[in-house]
């Protein structure tokens, strides 16, 4: 009897290590599956917007917003503008967030880290990271400019990316892509500053 006793003893024990070894398997695998949907929201907030109001320069009335989205490396623009005239005018980012001056010139030129000649978008023979392009603007005065890109960041450490103490600059004129160093856009018409 005492045999029979230990045994069912021995047997129960075991089936509670086992027991014990699965609920414990169950645990790591739920923490697992909780870690990696964590870390997939975390990755959703790690988007980072920030957004600016464009400001009137050179005695125009062009004004609007203008936002930037850092999400999954790849920096999103979005400016909607008023007040221009109907027709193409180009935007740039500018090397200094400083909209003081009248005209805009407190922005400096065109950012251009690497030290390219300016070009349109990805040419062979060069282009700034400043240099975005053209848009057209409809007979109302409005335009949405969209632009996006994974060679700018927002706040990140590298010097060659981080838009964050640059400008928004629009231009009166149309960006010819060739004269130097700045594709003659004409008067800066709407300034902001990149400021985190």
């Amino acid at each position: 009897m005492k045999k029979i006793i230990r045994f069912e003893l021995i047997a129960m024990a075991l089936l509670a290590v086992v027991s014990c070894k699965e609920v414990k398997k169950e645990a790591t695998d739920a923490a697992t599956e909780v870690e990696t949907v964590a870390e997939e929201v975390t990755e959703t907030v790690m988007a980072e917007n920030i957004t600016f109001m464009m400001e009137p320069k050179s005695d125009s009335s062009v004004k609007g917003e203008v936002s930037f989205t850092d999400e999954d490396g790849t920096v999103s623009m979005k400016a909607m503008l008023t007040g221009l005239t109907e027709g193409e005018h180009a935007i740039h980012i500018h090397q200094t967030a400083d909209c003081s001056s009248d005209d805009g010139k407190s922005t400096g030129g065109h950012w251009n880290p690497t030290n390219e000649p300016h070009g349109k978008w990805q040419a062979e023979e060069g282009y700034h990271k400043g240099d975005i392009g053209n848009f057209i603007a409809d007979a109302e005065g409005n335009a949405l400019v969209e632009f996006s890109t994974d060679q700018w960041c927002i706040g990140c450490e590298d010097e060659n990316k981080n838009i964050v103490g640059k400008a928004v600059i629009v231009h009166q004129g149309v960006d010819d892509f060739t004269s130097q160093p700045s594709g003659a856009a004409g008067k800066r018409v709407s300034c902001t500053g990149i400021i985190q």
